[in-house]
This record gives structure tokens, C-alpha cells and sequence, in this order.
């Protein structure tokens, strides 16, 4: 500690260093790693008004559907590839097996692999006794364990995922934010290894270059909206005996089984997202990114190119 430090401290004033360092953090808290603290900064009007409504929509949407699906899943705790469900050879497994001391573990198997996950999948509480069960109770809703709830919950939600997305995606392709944010472009996959090391590093675009998506979001926001979200849909109407009998070709594009498989993949591919995007949006700036998907401005610094 300077001089300067101890007669502030003395004094009952912040040291000069403590300043520097809550500087520091309130700046990263808001505008995130590598930018500047007191650099000047414009507004620029970043998110429109019906991407705000349908970001947070999904938000709510999907973790309901998660949770309701997870409740669904723990009926029978297990998928398989093919039109049938083969007992003996599952792709992932949940279940409770006797050890050789005659307790009962938790067994996660997946593929020819098993391991024991006691207490989270296969065997864990629910209201402070052990149970069989697939995911914890922590995990579904509603409640610990009521399935036909679960698939009304379900079910309902879906309605508004499927909604809210093809509301989203019509006043994208009508405003041209699909084509100009969502659709990627050539340079997007050229340039992928090159944004893929700034993100690593921290460097993320700043002045004119932070005013549109960078490659990285553009591949990524298509390959959720136009591939996983689509495929979730179809996945889930094919495990629908009514729909099935309605539109045969839905079982001719893969087993019942196959698809409940390719559903599970494409909703923990949503999660993955998810904490992908939490991460991102915390070390870019999470004041900034939440301010500007709640207000639609986002501040940019005045200076700066591409990455620096």
C-alpha cells in the first residue's frame, strides 16, 4: 500500500487501488473482458422489439418443456435406435441395479459403457427418501412424479414453441434480420478457426464489427432455429401414435424409437446452447447484452475494429 493508500484508508476513504479494481469489475460486469474502463461509448439499436418479445418467450418456454420432458422420459428411463425398442441394448440407460452388498445404485449407461450415478440419474431423493428414477426430482415438473400432468404441460407449451417460432421466423425473413444476421455467408465458414481463437482469447468484436452478428453466432443461431428447433418438432409428432396414423411418412423417416432418441439429442442440444450462450453473454458484458435484450440498445466503444 502507497502512502497516498494508507492516509485514504486512515482517513476512511477507498484506496486508489480498491477503486481501480471495483472499476474494474462493475466494467467487466457490464461490458465485459477486454474492453476498456471510461472508454466513450454510443448507443446503437441492436435488437428489435418482436426478437426481444420471442427471445424471452423461449426462455420460459423451453425450460418448462425441458423439465415436463425430462418428467415424461422418467416413465421409462431409457432410449433406443431403430423402430423398436431393443430392452437389452440401449443408447442411454437410467436405471437402478442390486451391487454385490445387495444395495441399490444408480447406473448411467450409455452405449456398452455403465456408470454408477447414485443420487443424481438412476437412484436418488424425492422428498427425502431414495427412489428409482430416472432424472431427479429437482429436474421435472410438475412435481416429482405425475406423468400425465407432465405430458399436458408438455404438450401445451409446444404450442407456443411452435407458435412463437414461426412468428419469429416470418418478421425475420420480412425485416431481413434473416438474411442479414441468421442466414450464414461463405466468409462465415473461411474465417470459423480464426473467430473461434479471438473467442478463446477473449477478443470480442467491437465498434462497426460488434454492430451485426459475427460468424460464429450466424452459424449458430441457423443451425438452432432452422435445423435443431425443425427437427425437435417433427421428432415429437412422430411419437404421437394419432399423428402417426395421420401422416405415415413420419414413422417412414425414422422408428418411433429413433426418434424419441434424435428428440432427447435435440433438447439437451437446446441446454448445451443455453449454457453456452450464458457463458458469452456473462464475458461479453452481461449488463450490456441484457439491457439491449430487454431495451434494444446495445452501447458500443467508439473505437476498435473487428477484434482487438
Amino acid at each position: 500500500m502507497t502512502i497516498s493508500e494508507e492516509t485514504a484508508a486512515q482517513a476512511g476513504e477507498v484506496p486508489q487501488g480498491a477503486t481501480r479494481v471495483l472499476r474494474w469489475i462493475l466494467n467487466f460486469l457490464t461490458y465485459g473482458a477486454n474492453s476498456r474502463p471510461g472508454e466513450p461509448r454510443v448507443p446503437f439499436y441492436r435488437h428489435a422489439l418482436f426478437v426481444r418479445i420471442s427471445h424471452w418467450v423461449n426462455a420460459g418456454v423451453l425450460l418448462v418443456m425441458l423439465m415436463s420432458g425430462l418428467q415424461i422420459f422418467n416413465a421409462h428411463p431409457a432410449l433406443y435406435w431403430g423402430k423398436s425398442a431393443d430392452f437389452d441394448h440401449p443408447v442411454l440407460s437410467l436405471t437402478a441395479q442390486y451391487d454385490d452388498k445387495h444395495n441399490i445404485r444408480g447406473v448411467t449407461q450409455i452405449g456398452p459403457w455403465k456408470f454408477d450415478s447414485t443420487g443424481t440419474f438412476g437412484y436418488s431423493d424425492v422428498d427425502g427418501q431414495p427412489a428409482v428414477r430416472g432424472f431427479p426430482d429437482w429436474m421435472t415438473l410438475p412435481g416429482a412424479q405425475w406423468l400425465a400432468m407432465g405430458r399436458q404441460w408438455h404438450f401445451f407449451f409446444a404450442w407456443f414453441f411452435v407458435l412463437n417460432g414461426l412468428l419469429f421466423v416470418a418478421l425475420a425473413l420480412r425485416s431481413r434480420h434473416a438474411q442479414r444476421d441468421l442466414f450464414p455467408k461463405k466468409t462465415d465458414f473461411t474465417h470459423l478457426p480464426k473467430d473461434i481463437v479471438q473467442h478463446a482469447l477473449l477478443r470480442f468484436p467491437k465498434g462497426e464489427a460488434a454492430k451485426s452478428y459475427n460468424g460464429i453466432q450466424r452459424l449458430t443461431y441457423f443451425a438452432v432455429i432452422f435445423v435443431i428447433a425443425p427437427l425437435i418438432v417433427l421428432t415429437g409428432l412422430t411419437m404421437s401414435p394419432t399423428l402417426d396414423a395421420a401422416f405415415p411418412p413420419l414413422l417412414w423417416l425414422w422408428g418411433r424409437q429413433t426418434a424419441r432418441t434424435i428428440h432427447f439429442i435435440c433438447a439437451f442440444s437446446f441446454l448445451a446452447f443455453f449454457f453456452v450462450h450464458i457463458a458469452l453473454v456473462l464475458l461479453s458484458g452481461a449488463g450490456n447484452g441484457i439491457r439491449s435484450m430487454i431495451t434494444g440498445w446495445w452501447y458500443l466503444e467508439k473505437t476498435g475494429g473487428a477484434h482487438e
